[in-house]
C-alpha cells in the first residue's frame, strides 16, 4: 500500500509533538515502521489520509462498539453541539446517563462523571483512601489502569508495549502504597491480606485483562479477592473502563455475577467522546465533595455533548442488543484464525472472551504477565503489517486486544481468516 502522506504528516507530527502522537500506543514502536494517519472512519472500516481501507479491529482501544460514526450516535452529538459545547453548570443528562449506567449495573447505585479512564482511576484510589481511612493500594502486574502516579507500576498497555514498567518522574513516594501481585496468583493473595490486610484500602482489578494483551481471571481468583476483601473491610474495585457494556450490557460483572463496591468506566460509555466515570455504592460515593470530604472536581466533567453521545450510545445497546451478533463474529474469527495458524504450523494461543480478544505467538498458555511475555513479539510486528498490507487493522503491540464491532459481518471475518493465512504463508 502507498503510505507517502502519513509518512509526510508523521515527519512533521515529531516536529512538534513528542513521538509525533499524543499517545504512546499511537507510536507503532511495537512493531516497527510509521504510523498511519487517518482521515475519517465509518462502520467497520478506517481511512488513511492516502485513501486506504482498513478493517478497524481497534474501534479507538474499545469504545466502538456501534461501528464508527453510527447515525443516531452522530445526530445525538450534533444536536448537542449546536446548543453549546460546554456550560461548566450541570445538565440533565449527566442524570439521564447515570440512570442508564445504574439500571446496567446494579453496583453503581451513584456515579461521578470525568473525562478519562484515567481520571476516573485517580479519583477511585483517591475515594479508596478516603472512605477507609487506609493507604495501601493493590494492583496487578500487567493491568493498566490509566497513567497515575501511584498506578504506573508493572503497568500494560504502551507502557509493557514500550519496556518502561515504571516511568521516570514518578517519586518512589508515590508508589510505597502501591503493592503490586501477579495476576490470577491465589495464594499470593492470601499472604498479602493476611500480613497486610488491616492497612489495604482497595484492590484494583481488570475483571477481564486487555491490557496485557486479553487474559482471563480464574473463578477461584474472583472469589478469593471478594471474600479477602469483604473480610479485611478493603473496596474492591473493577476496572471496566474496557469490558463495561462491551462483554454484557453490565460489563463482567454481569457476567460474572460479581458485585464489586467500586467501578471504573470510560470507553463505551462516551460513545467514543472523552468520557470517564467511576462509581459505586452510595456510602462509599458520598463521601465525594461536596457531598463529604473527599476532593475531586473537573470543569468539563458531564461536558454536554460527550453525555448526548453517551446516552445514545447506551440506549442502543439496550433497544437493540448486538451481543449476540458481537459473540457470533467473535467465534467466527477466532475459529478462523486458530485452523489458519495451526495449518501454518505457527505456535499461538487466542484469548477471547465476547468480542475482546487477542493471538498471542506462543506456546505456553497465557495466564498472566510472565507468560503473555513468552509471546514472539517480532512475529507479532511481522504479522502485523502483513495484515496492514491487506487492509486489516489490529492492535499495534502483542500486548493490546482487540475488538469486534456490530459493524462487522461474515464477510468481514471471510476477509480477516484469508488475510491471516495469506501473512503465515509469506512468513514461513
Amino acid at each position: 500500500m502507498n503510505r507517502t502522506k502519513s509518512h509526510a504528516a508523521f515527519e512533521r507530527a515529531k516536529s512538534l509533538i513528542p513521538g509525533g502522537v499524543n499517545s504512546p500506543a499511537r507510536a507503532f514502536g511495537a512493531v516497527g515502521g510509521e504510523p498511519i494517519f487517518i482521515s475519517r472512519a465509518e462502520g467497520p472500516y478506517l481511512f488513511d489520509i492516502d485513501g486506504n481501507r482498513y478493517i478497524d479491529l481497534i474501534g479507538s482501544w474499545g469504545p466502538m462498539i456501534l461501528g464508527h460514526a453510527h447515525p443516531r450516535v452522530v445526530a445525538a452529538a450534533i444536536e448537542a453541539a449546536r446548543n453549546g459545547s460546554s456550560y461548566g453548570a450541570p445538565t440533565e443528562r449527566e442524570s439521564e446517563l447515570a440512570e442508564l449506567i445504574h439500571e446496567a449495573m446494579p453496583s453503581v447505585e451513584m456515579v461521578r462523571m470525568v473525562s478519562s479512564g484515567t481520571e476516573a482511576s485517580m479519583s477511585a484510589v483517591r475515594l479508596a483512601r478516603g472512605y477507609t481511612g487506609r493507604d495501601l493500594i493493590v494492583k496487578f502486574a500487567g493491568c493498566y489502569h490509566g497513567h497515575v502516579d501511584s498506578l504506573l507500576v508493572s503497568a500494560g498497555s504502551s507502557a509493557l508495549t514500550l519496556g518502561v514498567p515504571t516511568s521516570p518522574g514518578v517519586p518512589i513516594g508515590c508508589t510505597n502504597d502501591t503493592v503490586v501481585l501477579q495476576f490470577n496468583d491465589v495464594e499470593g493473595l492470601r499472604s498479602l491480606f493476611q500480613s497486610r490486610g488491616d492497612k489495604i484500602a482497595g484492590v484494583l482489578l481488570e475483571p477481564v485483562v486487555g491490557n496485557m494483551g486479553l487474559v482471563t481471571p480464574t473463578k477461584e481468583f474472583r472469589t478469593e479477592l471478594r471474600r479477602l476483601t469483604q473480610q479485611h473491610g478493603a473496596l474492591l474495585v473493577y476496572d471496566e473502563v474496557m469490558t463495561g457494556f462491551r462483554l454484557s450490557p453490565g460489563g463482567a460483572q454481569q457476567m460474572f455475577g460479581d458485585f464489586p463496591d467500586l467501578t471504573i468506566l470510560g470507553k463505551i460509555v462516551g460513545g467514543g467522546y472523552p468520557v470517564g466515570a467511576y462509581g459505586g455504592r452510595a456510602e462509599i460515593m458520598k463521601k465525594i465533595m461536596p457531598a463529604g470530604p473527599v476532593f475531586q472536581a473537573g470543569t468539563l466533567s458531564g461536558n454536554p455533548v460527550a453525555m448526548a453521545a453517551g446516552i445514545a450510545t447506551l440506549k442502543e445497546l439496550k433497544e437493540n442488543p448486538p451481543y449476540a451478533k458481537l459473540e457470533q463474529m467473535s467465534a467466527a474469527i477466532e475459529k478462523g484464525l486458530r485452523l489458519v495458524a495451526t495449518e501454518a504450523g505457527i505456535p499461538h494461543q487466542f484469548n477471547r472472551v465476547g468480542s475482546m480478544w487477542t493471538l498471542f505467538f506462543t506456546p505456553t498458555p497465557v495466564v498472566d504477565l510472565d507468560t503473555a511475555k513468552t509471546s514472539d513479539t517480532a512475529y507479532f510486528g511481522r504479522f502485523f503489517w502483513k495484515m496492514m498490507d491487506r487492509g486489516v487493522y489490529l492492535p499495534c503491540s502483542q500486548y493490546e486486544a482487540a475488538f469486534t464491532s456490530a459493524a462487522h459481518t461474515m464477510t468481514h471475518v471471510e476477509a480477516i481468516v484469508s488475510a491471516a493465512k495469506q501473512a503465515f504463508q509469506e512468513l514461513r
